[in-house]
């Protein structure tokens, strides 16, 4: 506090007035400050924001050995995506780094390899789901120890609502997922919904930001930590349907997703600066 305001405060001397017009704000309008980027920026915001998840993953122990992938549709070429490069820790990820895959699962842009995986599944939902930029899939702890149990999360939390009948099961693990038939299927599976449960194998989400869909794959493991917990310790009890639902309109946007990434992107830029490169 400045030495002015201590002085009008213990003299009772007018101070000026520091408020300005009342605003009304508590929520994020979908729409609200959307920027409007020429194709050049939008695909460089993608890529930092990839490059971003990527070390955001890291930080939550999201990087089990090879396994896992964010992808995000080129704004210019629609049936191209950016991906990690195979082998490359997520910790350490540049937006140089990135590579360009087309439709047919080739490098255009990058040395890679890429995992094939990533191709086959990636590659099925971004043609499937044309409303899909992103999409984010690893082999994280909970999402692993909840698919082994083949269902679909209840409406427990507040938190776990943003996925309330916004979530399915793929229910026919194969294996590894190496051509894109099998991508294919897990496509269907996740229909037109935020994310999917893949038995046996995991979890992934998709948004229409890269944003958005990796602050949801961060939330939804985090609803299966939630509930495994539950579960151990007795029996949870439900939302109700009409409340679970109201609470999805309210938590489940992905422009809440989107600034909820956006803070802890924020502090990441600032220690990770290299990211950027």
């Amino acid at each position: 506090m400045s030495d002015t305001a201590i002085a009008a405060i213990t003299t009772g001397a007018p101070s000026a007035d520091p408020r300005h017009a009342p605003i009304r704000k508590f929520w994020f309008d979908d729409d609200e400050n959307a920027p409007v980027r020429t194709l050049a920026e939008e695909r460089r915001h993608r890529q930092e924001r990839l490059a971003g998840a990527f070390r955001l993953f890291a930080r939550y122990g999201f990087d089990q050995g090879l396994a896992g992938h964010i992808t995000a549709r080129d704004p210019e070429w629609a049936d191209h995506f950016w991906v990690n490069p195979l082998g490359l820790h997520f910790g350490r990820v540049r937006v140089s780094d990135l590579l360009l895959v087309n439709r047919h699962g080739e490098i255009v842009v990058g040395a890679g390899p890429v995992n094939q995986a990533a191709f086959a599944i990636h590659a099925a939902i971004h043609e499937a789901r044309p409303d899909v930029v992103a999409a984010a899939h690893t082999h994280s702890l909970y999402g692993k120890a909840w698919s082994t149990l083949g269902r679909t999360l209840d409406p427990l939390t507040q938190d776990s609502c943003s996925f309330y009948e916004d979530h399915t099961l793929f229910d026919d693990f194969r294996g590894v997922v190496l051509d894109t038939s099998e991508g294919a299927r897990i496509a269907d599976a996740l229909g037109n919904h935020k994310a999917v449960i893949l038995k046996n194998h995991g979890i992934l989400t998709a948004g229409p930001s890269v944003e958005a869909a990796a602050r949801w794959y961060i939330a939804l493991d985090n609803a299966c930590h939630a509930q495994l917990l539950a579960e151990a310790a007795g029996e949870p009890q439900r939302i109700p349907h009409d409340i679970a639902a109201l609470t999805h309109t309210q938590v489940g946007r992905p422009a809440g997703a989107r600034h909820a990434f956006e803070s802890l992107y924020a502090d990441l830029v600032v220690r990770e600066p290299e990211l950027l490169d």
